[in-house]
């Protein structure tokens, strides 16, 4: 057994200390067995001082069973706690908190794969805690990394998550791969009732076929080959919390039906199990492919598709969305600098080189390139030069744009972009959001101008697409 998951056993029978001495042996040095007194004295020590993953409590203390959970959980919350014998009784209806610490018991006499799932069941409890809290330390409850920004697409995914988020419905998130629809289901989960338990994220692209009901359902020993012994699925993980199935549309057909009947009974069964299991679990789905197209091609179920697009969010991708980049990285470069990763600046030209690019890999790629220009130029500021060569949608020598007004007057009409002229930047500075933008409507206009009104040639001349031009023509208030 790993140095990361000793047991501590309270239990003071010599007789039966001495019958449980032999199962555990196996566990080496990872078990220990203590009286009351010791357990007591442990709890007044520093938690940081033990690397407990699970307190067993003996029969013998289950009446006091109530007390030692609510002192183990003040003491240390990441240690999980289970005991010999049903034990559910012992604990007041009313404490939910209490019951969820507890993970499980040992029937004696104990036996191998019980007491096995037992513990696997102790260290994923471990693990889940020390990612909450590292989730809570880095952010937030809001956590709305990549929902940053002003544009109109962002600010309707944010009211369409106040919307749904409190509501105990399915949730389809669809979006191109990087556009952060993981965030958003964070998000939806932390916002929700179900806030305190559990957010279990499957990700049913990257599993096998064959493994992923398994995986999901859980099995019973003997259930196929190499199940030694019986292990919960991500359903029973997730119970009263939210269960994010990622890239739902890589589900194969054949588990498609038994996901439909979850949501239809609420209720499955483990692989080599008849027992019915009930399940309270809220389920949010995401994927970056076009259902309704795979529903056609006979490659996804019709009704699993209304039962998930209950409510659906459609994240838009960057190149959609490129007014707020500047505000991406900002959050990109303060996370950095929280997380103590290093920082780095962009500059005004070589911002605006990343407005123009289109971002396949969306947020992602935005985050990748921050983070390696922050590795190349720690605490430097990166021009159009220091960019990777298909980042660099600005001319170097031309470095930056500038804008030529022949008097304060004409300023308030077409503004007139040079690339020929370096600007100066003013000694009292100036606004980059609104520079930018006024920047943008200028140029829009320009081209809607030169085109005669003809919006599909105005985007063509500005490079983007023609659904991309409208939005923005709707945003200024730009006439054609």
């Amino acid at each position: 057994m790993s140095h990361n998951n000793k047991v501590l056993v309270l239990e003071e029978d010599v007789q039966r200390v001495s019958a449980l001495t032999t199962v555990f042996t196996f566990l080496g040095d990872g078990v220990q067995f203590c009286c009351a007194k010791k357990l007591e004295s442990l709890l007044q020590s520093n938690p940081l001082d033990s690397d407990y993953t699970l307190i067993l409590i003996g029969q013998n203390k289950l009446p006091e069973f109530e007390a030692y959970v609510e002192a183990i959980s003040l003491w240390n919350d990441e240690v999980a706690v289970a005991s010999f014998g049903e034990i559910k009784p012992a604990i007041n209806p009313e404490i939910t908190e209490l019951r969820e610490r507890v993970i499980g018991h040992l029937n004696l006499p104990v036996r191998y794969n019980p007491l096995v799932d037992l513990l696997h069941r102790a260290h994923l409890y471990k693990q889940a805690q020390q990612v909450n809290k590292k989730h809570a330390q880095r952010r937030p409850v809001h956590l709305f990394r990549s929902l940053v920004g002003t544009s109109r697409q962002v600010s309707q995914v944010r009211e369409m998550m106040a919307q749904v988020a409190d509501k105990d419905v399915s949730v389809l998130i669809t979006g191109e791969s990087g556009t952060g629809k993981e965030v958003v289901a964070r998000n939806l989960h932390y916002h929700s009732p179900r806030r305190d338990k559990p957010f279990v994220p499957v990700n049913c692209g990257a599993i096998p076929g064959e493994l992923l009901e398994s995986e999901l359902f859980g099995h019973e020993k003997g259930a196929f080959t190499g199940a030694i012994s019986a292990r919960a699925g991500r359903f029973e993980l997730a119970e009263g919390g939210t269960l994010f199935l990622d890239e739902i549309g890589d589900m194969p057909l054949s588990m498609q039906v038994k996901i439909l009947r979850v949501l239809q009974e609420r209720c499955y069964e483990r692989v080599g199990s008849n027992k019915t299991v009930a399940t309270d679990v809220r389920i949010i789905a995401a994927t970056h492919r076009n259902l309704e197209t795979m529903i056609e091609n006979g490659e996804f179920r019709e009704d699993l598709y209304y039962r998930l697009n209950v409510f659906p969010i459609e994240l838009p991708s960057l190149k959609e969305r490129a007014e707020d980049i500047p505000l991406l990285i900002n959050e990109l470069v303060s996370r950095m600098e929280s997380e103590q990763r290093g920082s780095i600046r962009f500059n005004s030209a070589a911002i605006l080189s990343l407005c123009r690019h289109a971002w396949s890999g969306n947020i992602r790629e935005l985050a990748n390139l921050v983070e390696r220009m922050a590795i190349m130029h720690p605490y430097g500021v990166v021009g159009v030069q220091d960019l990777p060569s298909k980042y660099r949608h600005v001319e170097v020598e031309d470095e930056p744009f500038s804008i030529k007004a022949e008097s304060s007057e004409a300023t308030k009409g077409t503004t007139v972009v040079s690339m020929n002229d370096t600007p100066l930047l003013p000694e009292q500075g100036i606004d980059l959001r609104e520079y930018l933008t006024r920047l943008e409507k200028d140029l829009i206009q320009q081209a809607l101008n030169d085109c005669g009104g003809v919006v599909a040639r105005a985007a063509e001349k500005l490079s983007i697409r023609r659904t991309t031009l409208v939005e923005k023509m709707r945003k200024y208030d730009l006439q054609r």
